[in-house]
């Protein structure tokens, strides 16, 4: 069963600007993940990070609807101190923020299968660690990797 770290982004897709055909395919296949998550067909992580960033939101409905999908996510990835030195290595040769290297790092430590990102630039800088995790747009994992 494939494990997926999400980008914050994805837990907040479906709230943007839906008459870009981009951003409406990716709100579609981040809402196909979670309804694979649902279904117990993929396990996705949910990390200090995401908690971070949700807390700093500052518009409630988006807030509200990241912890409703939080609970969709059966691995929980706490701070450690493993996960900075990742994130500080990343941020480094990958040209990350840190916010980015943070994320990336939990995926990583969690020896996820797969990293999901909206971000365009960050997705590109990422593939560039050449880490041993697939990198992808969540429209592209909808393309490429078949969800049973």
């Amino acid at each position: 069963m494939d494990l997926i770290y999400l980008d914050y982004n994805c837990f907040q897709r479906g709230f943007d600007d839906t008459r870009q055909l981009k951003i409406r395919m990716e709100a579609f296949a981040c809402e196909e993940i979670f309804k694979t998550a649902e279904l117990g067909k993929i396990n996705l992580v949910w990390s200090f990070m995401h908690a971070d960033e949700n807390s700093f939101c500052p518009f409630f409905e988006r807030k509200i609807e990241a912890l409703r999908l939080s609970v969709l996510c059966k691995v929980k990835i706490g701070p450690e101190d493993e996960i900075y030195n990742l994130a500080h290595n990343f941020q480094q040769k990958g040209n990350l923020s840190s916010k980015d290297a943070i994320h990336l790092a939990c995926a990583y430590y969690a020896n996820s299968n797969y990293f999901l990102t909206c971000d365009t630039p960050f997705l590109k800088r990422a593939k560039r660690l050449n880490l041993n995790v697939t990198i992808f747009n969540p429209l592209d994992y909808i393309r490429e990797v078949e969800i049973k």
